[in-house]
């Protein structure tokens, strides 16, 4: 496994457990997949390395604000695909914001279903938000994992 597949394990697991755990991402985490990807980049390609880090940085923080300010997501979803971006370049997370949206449309798919069980069984609706770094992290993988 490469040192990047390291950092977005470590990250990755890091923020799906503090999503699940706490319905938030924090700052630690997102942040240490920024440095990350700038201090790997810059290792490689030097100053093209970091403006590749910072181009995927942007791109990540781009394709999901308009969901942040529409109220369909959270800051810390935004921040972590950003880190992620910084991580993977501006190519390659257009590809992980794809397998993200599929991934969240699987999950909330089950979700919506778990759901309906429970209000059939139970009475009670349950929560009407879902963690959404799981899918964050499913598609920064699987872009990955199809692109490296």
């Amino acid at each position: 496994m490469t040192v990047l597949g390291v950092v977005t394990l470590a990250v990755g697991c890091a923020a799906i457990a503090e999503d699940l755990a706490r319905r938030r991402i924090s700052n630690w985490t997102s942040g240490a997949a920024l440095v990350s990807g700038f201090a790997l980049h810059m290792a490689v390609s030097g100053w093209r390395g970091a403006i590749a880090a910072s181009l995927g940085t942007l791109a990540g923080f781009a394709v999901f604000l308009i969901f942040y300010l529409l109220n369909g997501m959270g800051g810390g979803d935004v921040k972590l695909m950003a880190g992620f971006g910084s991580l993977l370049g501006p190519g390659a997370i257009f590809w992980a914001a794809w397998f993200t949206a599929v991934a969240g449309g699987l999950m909330a798919a089950g979700y919506a279903v778990a759901l309906a069980l429970h209000a059939r069984r139970h009475g009670a609706p349950g929560g009407k938000t879902i963690p959404y770094a799981p899918a964050i992290v499913a598609g920064v993988w699987l872009a990955e994992f199809a692109l490296g």
